[in-house]
């Protein structure tokens, strides 16, 4: 083939994958039968179209998927309780494996150029696979036993598949039966009530599967069932699970939830804006808006260099390498943040041209940023998602860079920092959410992730992006975790109990930010612990200033807090050096205590395997080394506190100048009723009040959180309240102001001249306030 000839191939390649990401603003109506116009558009969504199987990396790809289907269909056994030796259908995870591996032949046989397309003896082996299930697991005389998920979303989902690749191989009697065990297993009274475990991502697994089922079954009033039973998905909610006007996203009730299901709902949303557009069922209620615009508010700011951060992943953290994973992937923050990005690619279809050039332009980065795995060969897509990724990365469009700033997500207790030179995350837990979430054998020993998690990246070459993917959590010690104050009482496997059943009973959690600079403070309460300790973060554009006061606790044992935990890798040889009042670790950054103080620094090495946190996990046990730095504030405190600044990326020679040289950082307060620091340099107050106080020129009435920013002869003060009583508060700043030039939202101006008093209606969702002035 010529130059020319093979440009335009590819040219037409790459306009077919695109247009497969489907461009829901056309609304295009196919013609004839509805059902089998669906059924088609369903297959094109799972497994792709306007990809050459002839070429990389779809050609290995579908090789592999042959390969295993061929391995699968020769190891299949069919007995009484099993599809498979060794994976009975008791717990009921062995009959969503059964369809799982029923699904990759499939796929197998309907895909072009697997080594078994069309293959006879391979169709076989899957119609007496499904046979098999059907007559002896899933059919409607069977009642659920064990994890609910199984029956509800993991069996049905795949099974469906398979159907609708198979339908005109089947017969109507096995079409018959899976939609009669599906109508078993997910009655309509589930998703006509949104509650229990039929709401946020949950409901729209189900709405996937009852939509499918209906097309599939020529069940026009199946199909509107799921549909509507998507609106209670889309309103913002102030409690409980779902997405929140903040970003935020909750499932379980309590816990911080963007990365995992945060992935299934978009992903399932985006699918089925896909599959029912241009359709009679299509899905046109107007607040889907708000899942579009979560996109770039508030899924995107936690995913960094293609990772989503382990502080919204729950549980998942502890999978990694599972037992019995015929892919052996790696199930860390890498391999969430890849899901969630193809999430969005698949929604984009649903956005306006302006918007879906913005996320390819996300999605671009993203990939182009991921070396951990590179995205584009990854061995965790299909080639329906592959091609989709391909087709943007391949596109015009050039990749936009991570942005700069600060987002808080009050509703899930998170923060996100970027700066030019590092990126940060932040987890706490308060009475609206949980310390941690444990459950079906995973993540027994999360306790203290919620107990001021301070994860960050710093930029450039040095960077390790995969400082939490690899092999964190089975090697770092559970009692230092960084950032954290802890109790170091031992406690059992799922202290607290499971579920996101384990929370504080405090309050004031949360801050305010300008979307750069911010305050964030954490009323903490240990895990069953008598701790308490007040824990606030200033973040700048080159550092992290962090406070702790009133630590105080009875428990008989040590109290320590983790100045930070590196992950070294397994032979790490990164030098440490310390000086008076500072440290520096090489490639990751540096350390100060302006304030003092003895800093306890280990450097060991930890062994550690999945199987550990994760009944499912593998046994394989691997070692890490780690970089230790910790303040003891010795057994049973009394008050408590400590300062100390993190400087990520920085090298030691500037590590040393910020310890020795001119202060660049004023502390103006650190105990239980306020804390506060100055940055003189960038005209900038941060400050938590714990309850009515002063601090400075300073004043509230109530317990906020506040930030001050004075740019020449102007200044902008913002306050939010994190106790969320909503009751009004009023703001003293003993500062001459000659005009209030601007106010936002609920704030009045009680007066403005020699100092500025201010009176703030908050509400309940510790929103930020503020008020722009002209200085005298």
């Amino acid at each position: 083939m010529t130059g020319p000839l093979r440009a335009t191939r590819r040219a037409l390649l790459l306009a077919a994958a695109l247009a497969s990401i489907p461009a829901l603003a056309s609304g295009a109506r196919a013609d004839g039968d509805p059902y089998d116009t669906l059924r088609r558009r369903w297959l094109g969504i799972a497994l792709g179209a306007g990809y050459d199987p002839g070429v990389e990396p779809y050609a290995s790809r579908l090789a592999q998927l042959g390969s295993r289907a061929s391995e699968f269909a020769a190891t299949m056994a069919p007995a009484t309780g099993s599809l498979w030796p060794g994976r009975p259908f008791d717990p009921p995870s062995g009959i969503t494996f059964g369809y799982g591996r029923l699904w990759t032949m499939a796929q197998a046989y309907v895909q072009p150029a697997t080594g078994a397309t069309g293959d006879p003896a391979l169709l076989a082996a899957v119609l007496r696979g499904l046979d098999h299930l059907s007559a002896t697991a899933y059919n409607p005389s069977t009642s659920r036993y064990g994890n609910w998920w199984e029956w509800q979303i993991g069996s049905p989902r795949l099974l469906l598949d398979i159907t609708a690749a198979l339908y005109d191989r089947l017969g109507a009697d096995r079409v018959g039966a899976a939609c009669a065990a599906v109508d078993h297993f997910i009655p309509d009274a589930l998703v006509t009530d949104y509650s229990g475990t039929s709401t946020g991502a949950n409901r729209v697994d189900l709405c996937r599967s009852v939509a499918l089922r209906g097309i599939l079954g020529r069940d026009a009033g199946r199909i509107s069932l799921a549909r509507d039973a998507l609106t209670p998905v889309f309103p913002y909610v102030t409690r409980g699970d779902g997405l929140y006007a903040d970003g935020s996203f909750v499932q379980h009730i309590r816990v911080a939830y963007s990365g995992t299901y945060g992935q299934v709902l978009l992903d399932g949303l985006g699918r089925l804006f896909a599959l029912l557009a241009g359709s009679p069922w299509e899905v046109t209620d107007p607040a889907r808006q708000h899942i579009l615009d979560a996109v770039e508010h508030g899924f995107a700011p936690l995913i960094h260099d293609g990772l989503v951060m382990d502080c919204v992943n729950g549980r998942a953290i502890s999978r990694g390498y599972l037992r019995g994973d015929d892919l052996h992937l790696m199930r860390g923050d890498h391999f969430h943040g890849r899901a969630l990005i193809a999430a969005i690619a698949l929604l984009a279809g649903g956005a306006g041209e302006e918007r879906r050039q913005r996320w390819y332009a996300m999605v671009k980065g993203w990939i182009q940023r991921d070396t951990v795995t590179p995205m584009l060969t990854t061995g965790q897509f299909e080639v329906a998602d592959l091609a989709r990724l391909h087709a943007i990365a391949d596109s015009s469009v050039p990749p936009a860079p991570e942005p700069l700033g600060h987002r808080l997500f009050p509703a899930m207790d998170r923060a996100v920092h970027r700066a030019p030179r590092f990126t940060a995350g932040l987890s706490m837990a308060s009475d609206r959410i949980a310390h941690y979430e444990c459950g079906n054998g995973e993540n027994p020993r999360g306790w203290h992730t919620g107990s001021g998690m301070l994860y960050w990246w710093p930029e450039g070459a040095g960077g390790r992006s995969d400082q939490y993917t690899d092999w964190f959590w089975p090697t770092v010690d559970w009692y230092r975790l960084p950032g954290t104050t802890v109790s170091t009482r031992r406690l059992p496997d799922r202290a607290g109990g499971e579920w996101g059943e384990p929370k504080p009973d405090v309050r004031w959690v949360g801050g305010v930010t300008d979307g750069r600079y911010a305050a964030v403070g954490q009323h903490l309460q240990g895990l069953g612990s008598t701790l308490r300790a007040r824990k606030s973060w200033f973040f700048l554009d080159d550092a992290v200033v962090c406070l702790g006061a009133g630590i105080s606790c009875a428990d008989g044992v040590p109290v320590e807090t983790v100045v930070d935990n590196r992950n070294l890798g397994e032979s790490g040889t990164q030098t440490f050096v310390r000086g008076r009042d500072w440290a520096h670790l090489a490639e990751h950054g540096g350390w100060i205590l302006p304030c003092g103080g003895e800093l306890h620094t280990l450097r060991e090495d930890r062994t550690g395997a999945w199987s550990d946190i994760n009944t499912g996990g593998t046994a394989e046990r691997r070692t890490r080394r780690w970089q230790t730095l910790w303040l003891d504030h010795g057994t049973d405190p009394a008050g408590a506190g400590y300062v100390y600044v993190l400087l990520p990326g920085a090298s030691a020679a500037e590590t040393a100048a910020r310890a020795t040289g001119r202060p660049r950082l004023l502390i103006l307060a650190n105990d239980t009723a306020a804390q506060a620091v100055a940055v003189p340099r960038l005209g900038l107050t941060g400050a938590n009040f714990w309850r009515a106080g002063t601090v400075g020129d300073l004043a509230v009435s109530a317990g906020a959180s506040m930030l001050v920013v004075r740019r020449g002869r102007s200044a902008t003060l913002r306050v939010s309240e994190p106790p969320r009583t909503g009751e009004p508060l009023e703001i003293v700043w003993d500062r001459p102001v000659r005009a209030v030039t601007r106010t936002g939202d609920g704030v009045e101006i009680l007066s403005a001249s020699r100092c500025l008093r201010l009176r703030v209606t908050p509400g309940m969702a510790c929103a930020s306030h503020e008020c722009e002035v002209a200085l005298r």
